[in-house]
């Protein structure tokens, strides 16, 4: 069960983005009010502004925490067309700030020529990598050479999505039967913008990234997008915010299934502006999500295609606020036996025993 807490972050404008670090004890805040703030939960679970700074000239859509390995580092993005790297510095012992700590714009990333509209740092075993998508339909991908040195980002990449995009997501996936692949969800409300969300793989041949596929039955304007943790899996789970929030699985052809919808969180019409799978609630989830719903069917010629949905498990079901409810227990199987019902001492959990009726001894016949 999720359980609403409010804070009073203090921004003076709309907040677009709340970010939670790797462990969930630090969260960081961006808002219109071209700010950042970063939080730190206390013992006690409350959370006290540690730190805020006004971080780019305009709008803050996005912000973004990287991996603690590379230590404390935030990204962020905005409307005024640069994306940030930042950095959290400790005052040593010859700083007036001795044991305090302050935050340190490390690099401005200026590439784009259109509002940059999110921000996400690769997954740790990838290395220190930032990708970048802006409102001209480009991903860029950067790569810091020396993680010691974070003023120093090279672009390594650029995807042309042709579309308006507006979030991206890394597949967290370590495996090595899985290349490096990033999702990209559009907002483009153009006529001619029909599908939203399309997959971008890694070729290892070429060294550069094509697009592995297109979620055609995808076409209303997507607000956020977020892979699930893989923890082993050999499919991928993604989730997509749109004016509903839509489950995917996602198989290659090469294994058993392939992709499809596994279900949709069905809203109450209103844009969906965050999906998050890190294990933390969105307050933008808390509409009126009534039921698990089957719709979507559909094919592509690609690499991948969608299959007409299976109809779901019996007794899975979706309740209000995105809570996910275990199912009911399995019926209980009759079992017959022999002994005495009223006094079994290791009855099993899952059957009824039944005493068998006893058979009548014809006359005469004695045991």
């Amino acid at each position: 069960m999720f359980v609403a807490r409010s804070i009073a972050a203090d921004h003076k404008d709309l907040i677009h983005d709340v970010s939670f670090d790797f462990h969930g004890r630090r969260m960081a805040t961006c808002s219109s009010d071209q700010s950042v703030k970063v939080w730190d939960k206390s013992e006690s679970g409350d959370w006290h502004c540690t730190a805020s700074w006004k971080t780019h000239s305009g709008s803050v859509w996005r912000v973004t925490w990287a991996h603690p390995e590379f230590g404390q580092v935030l990204a962020s993005c905005s409307f005024d067309r640069t994306a940030a790297v930042w950095e959290e510095i400790v005052g040593e012992s010859n700083d007036k700030l001795r044991g305090q700590s302050h935050w340190v714009k490390r690099t401005t990333l200026v590439d784009s020529r259109t509002s940059v509209t999110d921000v996400k740092f690769a997954p740790k075993h990838m290395g220190l990598m930032l990708a970048t998508c802006s409102a001209d339909g480009i991903v860029r991908i950067y790569e810091a050479p020396d993680v010691m040195n974070l003023s120093q980002w090279s672009l390594q990449h650029e995807i042309s999505c042709k579309l308006s995009c507006s979030c991206i997501s890394w597949n967290p996936s370590s495996s090595r039967a899985h290349s490096p692949m990033i999702a990209v969800g559009s907002d483009d409300s153009s006529p001619n913008a029909m599908a939203k969300v399309q997959i971008f793989e890694y070729n290892e041949n070429t060294r550069k990234y094509a697009k592995a596929e297109t979620l055609m039955t995808v076409t209303d304007p997507v607000h956020d997008i977020a892979f699930a943790p893989n923890l082993g899996r050999s499919f991928h789970i993604l989730a997509i915010a749109t004016k509903d929030v839509r489950i995917f699985t996602l198989k290659p052809v090469n294994y058993m299934d392939n992709w499809k919808c596994t279900g949709i969180l069905k809203g109450n019409g209103s844009p969906v502006n965050g999906s998050s799978q890190q294990g933390n609630s969105n307050p933008s989830l808390g509409s009126n999500i009534p039921s698990l719903q089957n719709s979507l069917n559909g094919s592509s010629a690609g690499r991948y295609f969608f299959p007409p949905l299976d109809s779901p498990r019996a007794g899975s079901r979706w309740s209000s606020y995105a809570q996910l409810l275990p199912p009911p227990p399995p019926p209980l199987v009759e079992h017959s036996c022999d002994a005495d019902t009223a006094n079994l001492q290791y009855p099993h959990p899952r059957r009824r025993y039944l005493s068998r009726p006893l058979n009548p001894l014809p006359e005469n016949e004695g045991v």
